[in-house]
């Protein structure tokens, strides 16, 4: 039996952003493309100094498992035109970078995976967060 998803907190800052860059890319070069997108279309949308400091926000840093292989990692989400090749960040577009955006601690959510595969990401820490730490444009 499936679980019901876990709720997803956005900033309203952040899905502007992140909608104007799946606005820019087509489906065929973004596989993942309506997966994301019916993520933003069921979260709660709050305003950047109103979202709980336990939740995944862009350019959060957070560590979390995946439950299939018992991997942890330790990465920081980014927009795609800040991947730069370092190991510790993932992108938005990324199927578990997808997967973690809006999630609290505790939280996890089985997604497609790579290869068709389905992953299922817990969230154990946001390390850190933006608006937690007071930068709320970033």
């Amino acid at each position: 039996m499936a679980r019901s998803k876990p709720q997803i907190i956005l900033s309203s800052l952040d899905l502007e952003r992140i909608e104007a860059v799946l606005a820019a890319l087509p489906a065929s070069v973004f596989p993942g493309k309506a997966e994301l997108q019916a993520e933003l279309d069921r979260a709660d949308v709050v305003e950047p100094q109103a979202i709980p400091p336990t939740v995944v926000a862009m350019n959060s840093t957070v560590r979390f498992a995946i439950a299939e292989t018992g991997k942890e990692f330790c990465l920081t989400l980014v927009y795609p035109r800040d991947m730069d090749g370092s190991a510790d960040r993932i992108s938005i577009l990324a199927p578990v970078g997808a997967a973690l955006l809006g999630l609290s601690v505790g939280d996890e959510l089985t997604w497609p995976g790579p290869g068709g595969k389905t992953m299922t990401v817990r969230v154990q820490e946001v390390v850190y967060q933006p608006e937690r730490a007071g930068e709320l444009h970033r």
